[in-house]
């Protein structure tokens, strides 16, 4: 059997992000490697690290959507050896976020790792937030 091809599982990743949007996620822990050394930052929290961790934060996260869809992604850097690929974007996309009923637009940076695991590439790292313009630089001192 050939390898995946990257892009089919970079399209599936953001499927997935769809997903979560729409507060679903069950595609989003598809995509991550069964062996306990992944690890996901996002937007709602530290990073998770172990297979266990990362599927209860994506559940988290997506508890936090509903209504949503990813509206386009725009790709920043891609970088691909025999096994391993780091993706850089920006996603975009709208949704329900907390307990509003109006929707927001969303844009989020993110840094996606894939590790190519049987023949299919499989999610080992993904860091989102939301800092995708100029900030202060006040704005790296905790609170």
């Amino acid at each position: 059997m050939a390898a995946e091809d990257l892009d089919r599982a970079v399209e599936r990743s953001h499927r997935a992000v769809a997903a979560v949007f729409r507060g679903d996620p069950g595609p989003a822990k598809a995509l991550f490697s069964e062996i306990d050394d992944v690890t996901l930052g996002n937007p709602f929290g530290p990073y998770a690290r172990g297979r266990k961790k990362v599927e209860e934060t994506i559940a988290r996260a997506a508890s936090n959507y509903r209504d949503g869809d990813v509206t386009g992604v725009e790709l920043v850097a891609k970088y691909v050896s025999d096994g391993l690929a780091c993706v850089v974007e920006v996603e975009r996309g709208h949704a329900k976020v907390g307990g509003s009923d109006q929707t927001a637009t969303l844009a989020l940076r993110v840094t996606s790792l894939f590790r190519l695991e049987h023949d299919v590439w499989k999610l080992v790292h993904r860091h989102a937030d939301p800092i995708t313009t100029p900030r202060p630089a006040a704005s790296v001192i905790s609170q």
